[in-house]
């Protein structure tokens, strides 16, 4: 992968899966430089605008060398579901050739490529109680709240999830493994399409992450925080933007930014190790993609 890269069929869409700072959004783009292909966000935090920089969205260098979709297109006040990223995903999957979609949330890869059930949006009422049980009661009881089926399926270790996956079952009466199992058709068949998932050695992926959110820094992270404070709402799905929280404490002078570099740096490799878990168990089939082949030391 290192040379020239492979051509691909040009009506199979390329998809790439890969745990933060691995490198994927610039094999993307090279793909998309190469076989004339549009590039489609798979990054659940890079739908937002807002947070740039600390979502590490292409820059306007890299936008300006292929088409970009589904970047910054939300606004970081409102809640975004995977079933509207699939509609928005829809039109561009038409295109010829296929594009390249890129991103870390194996969740959208999955409801790509196995489908997804038309789960009920979460009421405020129910989004507020949830989040009052889980400060109240802790994640390992939220976790012990679900079926089994459901705690199989689910990481258990992102509250994200698993505040979704309890509202649900208080909202709907169902747990989420049942309605997962009413699942529609996939939009992608992976036999249709070229699938990657790009693997990374912890240590060698830990010191990118470490250097890129100094480069964060550098770029302005601090600014776009402080542009962001006064309408800071920790709730929304927005604000699980790693470092957000902590750059957002420095802004308000209750924590220094070294101390938020660090504690943002040690998110992140926990956040690496649960995508490389994640995508290790859920994309077997995936053709695999070592990152030190084809990033440059």
């Amino acid at each position: 992968m290192s040379n020239a890269l492979p051509r691909f069929i040009p009506d199979k869409p390329v998809l790439i899966a890969g745990p933060t700072a691995s490198g994927k959004s610039d094999l993307a783009l090279r793909f998309a430089e190469e076989q004339g292909r549009h590039i489609v966000n798979a990054d659940a935090l890079q739908v937002y605008d807002g947070w740039h920089i600390l979502t590490a969205r292409p820059s306007e260098v890299d936008m300006s060398r292929a088409c970009h979709w589904l970047y910054g297109h939300v606004s970081y006040r409102d809640d975004y579901s995977v079933g509207q990223w699939l509609r928005d995903l829809r039109p561009h999957l038409h295109r010829s050739p296929a594009p390249v979609i890129v991103g870390g949330t194996g969740l959208y890869f999955m409801a790509l490529t196995e489908g997804l059930a038309e789960i009920p949006t979460t009421e405020p009422l129910i989004r507020q109680r949830a989040a009052d049980y889980l400060a109240a009661y802790g994640l390992s009881q939220m976790v012990a709240d679900l079926d089994t089926r459901t705690r199989g399926r689910l990481d258990t270790n992102n509250p994200m999830r698993v505040q979704r996956a309890w509202e649900v079952k208080y909202q709907t009466g169902r747990e989420l493994a049942d309605w997962q199992d009413d699942t529609p058709p996939p939009l992608v068949d992976e036999n249709h399409a070229h699938c990657f998932v790009v693997q990374s050695d912890a240590d060698w992926l830990n010191a990118r992450i470490d250097l890129r959110f100094d480069r964060m820094l550098e770029l302005g992270a601090l600014e776009e925080a402080r542009r962001m404070e006064p309408d800071w709402d920790s709730t929304r799905l927005s604000s699980n933007a790693i470092g957000a929280t902590e750059l957002i404490e420095v802004i308000r002078e209750t924590m220094s930014l070294e101390q938020a570099t660090k504690l943002a740096k040690i998110a992140s490799h926990q956040y690496a190790k649960r995508q490389r878990t994640w995508f290790r168990k859920r994309m077997k089939g995936w053709n695999p993609l070592n990152s030190a082949d084809f990033t440059p030391s």
